[in-house]
């Protein structure tokens, strides 16, 4: 190329002597060469049309070959005739007669190819002369935005067109009919024309592999311009690929099968074919790899064996390549994938032949959804090929590019790489963990294992350990892998298990903060604790817990600090002078970090993960008891110890004392918030009865008798028999766990002091030997105390709430009598069966059960009065249903007018008033229904109190009210207000003064409760609204228009809707003055509000003034007449 470049330029320049032009005159002059060749190249591949008088019959391949000599002959013609292409014809003669390729023969299609590759290597000499002999202008400062000039070796559209068809002709004529069946896709499997095509060369067969080695040397050669190289290698890169793999790496035999001729123009020498080995490998190297990847898994074929699939279509699969091809083929894909960033070459490769694009195309969704093509490549990547010196140099280099993977940003591209990349690292792991785990999972976790340890002491303070984006990305790596990926596996979750208390401690500090970490850690933490197996979950809980630490944990100089970006850093924490302070930091994390466990736990309510791990902390409570008496029977003499050994000995001691005091945290933290939740099935009941049992054991065994003792002993073998008499429904493999507790029963009644406690243990022995086929009624009056609830234990009949609180003053009145020592053990045990035995099992009358027949107008005042005083007894106390009803009662009582509930009102006032205030909706709900009713029946004092309950506290009281009670007062006026109906406008003046002051509370809930309140009274309103309209008006256009929160907004535009339904066709007269602000106003609301609630009450609202303006300007035809009498 380099000697033709040479050439042509001393022609250029013998030019510029000769003629004493310009240069830019031999520029021109070279453009004009351009443009020629390009015509002739045209002239060539341009159709002839065929004379119909030729009357000679003709085959397809007849007609081809003629219009291919027709075009060469008129070539050949315009190269002797035409002046204008005299220069051209110098430079193809010289060309012809530098190559020793150009001989004419007889065969028309090889000569029509020679006279093409011809003129392509004049066209690539002329462009590349005009490239050497350009030099563009300095571009202007002062205009940047100016284009570049455009180099002169820039062909137009057209002429590309042209080139591009030339080289088409040139790789169907000179490539594809010489190469090997199953070298490339044939040229009948491309169209109908290419079928054609194939039989066109057929009679030169003993020079194709030389007429091959020419073809695809010179486009190699044409290829080395930037410009004509882009259209060789875009369009047929696969054909040239597959030529000179056939020409380098095929072994010496031909199409036929049979030797080669020896001839040595007809073969290639050993120096031709490293040529062609060294020109594939350059060309491997020089395009862009996914391309690369791509036309090698075409040129390796398609398999031996192909199953046509129901959805293939009219699609062919690819033909059988030769074994020599599909060796060399996986070589060289090897090669790729081995290379720096080839992981990411092969994965682009496979999956923008798909359709994805290299950014992400249209169908990147559906490549994505296509799992098993991703499910292929993570096959590929995870399988070590054999070009690999070992499987460990293999993983060194591919797992790193595996985990690069991960870290793509763009979205629709992210979406295929990262499930390839998350299956493949399953994969990786699956196959080999302690490779995976080597170069895999250690370089994946290595942020969060950084923060393990002592740490770097030579640190200052305030030193960054990890940084944010190192464990932002760490993070999402694990919750693409292990999350999302969802296919645990023991070294998976081995791996993970080492720095879970890390990512449990980035938990605790995202929810004290606002990061965008919480719900990944919190997901993967979920993950983590269900697909372990139960003992290692058991375990990884106890380690975030923090009971455990066996492993090495954070360093307490180190604490995670707020990132820049919404993340945290892992940094040195700053020394705390004062020992006060850091106690309390201490105490005050530990807390949170309970509180974050308990909440993770409440996340597992279907998984009896929660109950193992309770029933596990009262094994260890139970184990610590028990270490704790044999550290009080065996005391060692501090005496006999060095100055090391009592520094340890105490050490330990703290550290037992911190793990009770820790176990008793989480106890507690787990019964105040998980109770309801922690126990799933019988077996976890058993196993809590027997932890149970077990601690009153060796109370026994350490002889402590006291209230605790007795009432553990209580509880246990009251649930084991509530069990066993019908509670639940038993198996035979809960039987199978209750054997464990038949050695502790058997304990209990030998060495329990109580006799009662004793026999009840020795029954209960009795029905678990025998499966409850023989149970005592020592053991169902046990099972009836401890149930509490009637209708958990069989043939007995369930009682109403009624006879419930019966019972319960039952028991109140029973406290005056002399009780037993609560210190004796068995004593609740002795007492509930007492109890159970004298329990009467029939329904008891209550005063409040009656007080519907007994609470009207006419009753006796005497049992009115003693009626009212038990329910306002009743009404105080603690128990919710026996409040709840006493409440409902009052009520019941003031709407039968009774006369003894009407003279104390104020009494019933002030206790509806307080108990608006307890925190059971039971029972402040049915003292929202009383103020209502009581308002009913006195409307113009309860009203008003009830105004000045619920407008704002001023500052001076001592006891302000809540924002839930203000919420509540303002539902018991919503009530009173609909219970007024006809009498609303007689009060309406201060309520709608004290509800618009409520619009300008502080507090959003209460603007939004005094607004509906005023939708609800504006309906019953009516004309009485005329006064106040503007006022009205001006309220809730400046709530709308200026208020922040939504729903203040939304009740706002609400008000105006309920105005205008009240009002009717009436609207129009009480409305007339403000009826178009408030029209401009619900427009504004539906034109410019963000909240979609807001604007569809605004759209019913215009609905509703659209009716009434309908009616009022079309008002309905009646047919009606009208009779005068006349006088």
């Amino acid at each position: 190329m380099l000697h033709d470049v040479c050439r042509v330029r001393h022609q250029i320049g013998r030019l510029t002597k000769t003629n004493r032009c310009p240069r830019f005159y031999v520029l021109k002059n070279m453009t004009s060469m351009t443009a020629v060749i390009t015509e002739a190249l045209n002239i060539l591949i341009k159709p002839v049309l065929e004379s119909s008088s030729s009357s000679v019959p003709s085959t397809a391949h007849d007609a081809l070959l003629r219009k291919l000599q027709h075009n060469l002959s008129v070539s050949q013609e315009k190269f002797q005739t035409d002046p204008m292409y005299r220069e051209v014809s110098s430079l193809r003669q010289q060309v012809k007669a530098g190559s020793e390729w150009s001989e004419e023969t007889k065969d028309v299609a090889w000569n029509f190819v020679t006279e093409i590759l011809v003129l392509l290597t004049c066209l690539k000499q002329c462009m590349a002369a005009l490239l050497g002999s350009f030099s563009p202008a300095e571009p202007n400062l002062k205009t940047p935005e100016a284009a570049p000039a455009l180099p002169p070796d820039v062909l137009s559209i057209a002429q590309q067109k042209v080139v591009q068809s030339a080289l088409q002709f040139v790789v169907t004529l000179g490539i594809c009919p010489y190469l090997l069946p199953g070298v490339g896709i044939p040229l009948k499997r491309r169209s109908e024309f290419g079928a054609m095509l194939e039989s066109v060369s057929g009679g030169t067969l003993p020079y194709g592999i030389r007429r091959l080695f020419i073809s695809c040397t010179v486009l190699l050669g044409v290829a080395e311009h930037a410009s004509l190289g882009s259209m060789v290698l875009t369009r047929h890169l696969g054909d040239i690929l597959a030529g000179l793999c056939q020409l380098g790496h095929c072994p010496n035999r031909s199409k036929a099968g049979q030797p080669t001729i020896t001839d040595n123009t007809k073969i290639l020498s050993v120096e031709e074919c490293t040529g062609c080995k060294k020109a594939l490998q350059s060309l491997l190297g020089k395009v862009y790899q996914p391309i690369i990847i791509r036309e090698l898994l075409i040129l390796q074929g398609g398999p031996k064996q192909v199953k046509a699939s129901a959805g293939s279509g009219s699609r062919q699969p690819l033909a059988q390549a030769p074994p020599w091809l599909r060796r060399l083929c996986g070589q060289l894909l090897s090669e790729r994938l081995m290379q720096p960033n080839g992981v990411q070459a092969v994965v682009r490769g496979i999956l923008e032949g798909a359709g994805a694009g290299a950014a992400g195309g249209q169908d990147a969704e559906a490549a994505a959804a296509d799992w098993r093509k991703c499910d292929s490549i993570a096959r590929i990547l995870a399988s070590c090929p054999q070009q690999s010196l070992s499987l460990v140099d293999y993983y060194r280099r591919v797992c790193p590019q595996v985990l690069d993977l991960l870290h793509i940003r763009d979205r629709l591209t992210a979406r295929q790489f990262q499930r390839v990349a998350t299956t493949t690292v399953l994969t990786l792991v699956q196959e080999q963990p302690e490779l995976a785990e080597k170069y895999l999972l250690a370089p994946l976790l290595s942020p969060l294992t950084r923060c393990l340890g002592t740490g770097d002491h030579k640190l200052s303070p305030g030193s960054i350990t990890v940084e944010e984006s190192d464990l932002s990305q760490c993070i999402e790596d694990i919750y693409k892998v292990c999350v999302v990926g969802n296919n645990p596996g023991p070294a998976l979750l081995n791996s993970l298990g080492n720095v879970i208390q890390v990512i449990f401690c980035l938990f605790c500090f995202t929810k004290q903060n606002v990061s965008h970490l919480r719900s990944a850690c919190q997901e993967i933490l979920l993950w983590f604790l269900l697909q372990a197996d139960p003992p290692q979950a058991v375990t990884a809980l106890k380690h975030i817990s923090g009971l455990s630490v066996q492993t090495e944990g954070i360093s307490p100089d180190h604490h995670f600090s707020p990132g820049s970006e919404g993340g945290a850093v892992f940094t040195v924490r700053e020394p705390t002078c004062d020992a006060d302070d850091a106690l309390y930091e201490k105490v005050s994390s530990e807390q949170w970090a309970v509180e974050c466990f308990v909440d993770l736990l409440s996340n597992l309510k279907e998984n009896r993960l929660s109950g193992d791990f309770f029933i596990h902390l009262l094994k260890g409570l139970t184990g610590m008891a028990v270490e704790g008496e044999q550290e009080g029977e065996e005391p060692q003499p501090l005496t006999s110890m060095s100055f090391l050994e009592l520094e340890q000995h105490r050490i330990q001691q703290a550290t037992r004392q911190e793990e009770r005091l820790l176990t008793l945290q989480l106890l507690a933290a787990m019964c105040e918030k998980l109770s309801h939740t922690l126990l799933h099935n019988p077996v976890q009941v058993i196993e809590f009865i027997c932890a149970m049992l077990k601690r009153a054991c060796v109370s026994l065994d350490q002889g402590v008798e006291g209230t605790v003792e007795a009432q553990t002993l209580s509880m246990g073998m009251g649930l084991v028999a509530t069990m066993l008499v019908g509670a639940a429904k038993l198996q035979s493999e809960d039987y199978a766990a209750m054997k464990e507790l038949l050695p502790l029963l058997d304990q209990i009644s030998q060495r329990h002091p109580e006799q009662l406690i004793q026999e009840l243990a020795s029954d209960l022995h009795i029905s678990i030997a025998t499966h409850g086929a023989f149970t005592t009624e020592t053991v169902a009056k046990a099972a009836r105390n401890t149930a509490g609830k009637e209708e958990l234990i069989p043939e007995r009949p369930s009682e109403n709430t009624a006879s419930k609180t019966t019972e319960k003053t039952k028991r109140r009145n029973s406290d005056k009598t002399p009780k037993k020592n609560p210190n004796v053990p068995g004593t609740a045990v002795t007492s509930q069966m007492d109890t159970a035995h004298c329990k009467n099992t029939g329904p008891v009358s209550h005063p409040v059960a009656q007080s519907s027949s007994r609470g009207g107008p006419h009753a006796d005042p005497a049992e009115a009065g003693r009626l009212l005083s038990e329910c306002l007894l009743e009404a105080v106390d603690p128990e919710v249903p026996t409040r709840a009803a006493a409440l409902r009662t009052l009520t019941r009582m003031v709407q039968n007018r009774n006369a003894e509930v009407l003279h104390n009102q104020d009494k019933l006032l002030t206790l509806f008033l307080e108990n608006l205030e307890h925190s059971d909706s039971f029972v402040y709900l049915s003292a929202i229904q009383g103020l209502a009713v009581l308002s009913d029946v006195f409307p113009e004092q309860i009203l008003l109190r009830l105004l000045k309950e619920f407008e704002e506290s001023p500052k001076e009281m001592k006891k302000p009210h809540s924002l839930e009670t203000r919420l509540k007062t303002g539902e018991a006026l919503m009530r009173a207000t609909r219970a007024l109906g006809d009498l609303a406008p007689r009060f309406g003046t201060p309520l709608i003064h004290a509800f618009l002051r409520g619009t300008r509370d502080s507090d959003s809930t209460v603007r939004a409760s005094s607004l509906s309140n005023l939708g609800e009274l504006c309906q019953r309103l009516h004309f009485a609204l005329g006064a106040v309209v503007h006022e009205l008006s001006s309220c809730l256009t400046a709530l709308i228009k200026t208020d922040s929160e939504a729903e203040v907004r939304r009740a706002a535009v609400h008000v105006i809707a309920l105005l205008l339904r009240g009002l009717n066709d009436n609207a129009t007269q009480v409305l007339s003055d403000v009826l178009r602000d408030l029209y401009r106003v619900l427009k504004h609301v539906v034109q410019h509000d963000r909240d979609d609630v807001t604007v569809l009450h605004a759209q019913l609202a215009l609905e509703e003034l659209d009716d009434v303006m309908r009616r009022y300007i079309f008002p309905a035809q009646k047919l009606e007449k009208k009779i005068v009498v006349l006088p």
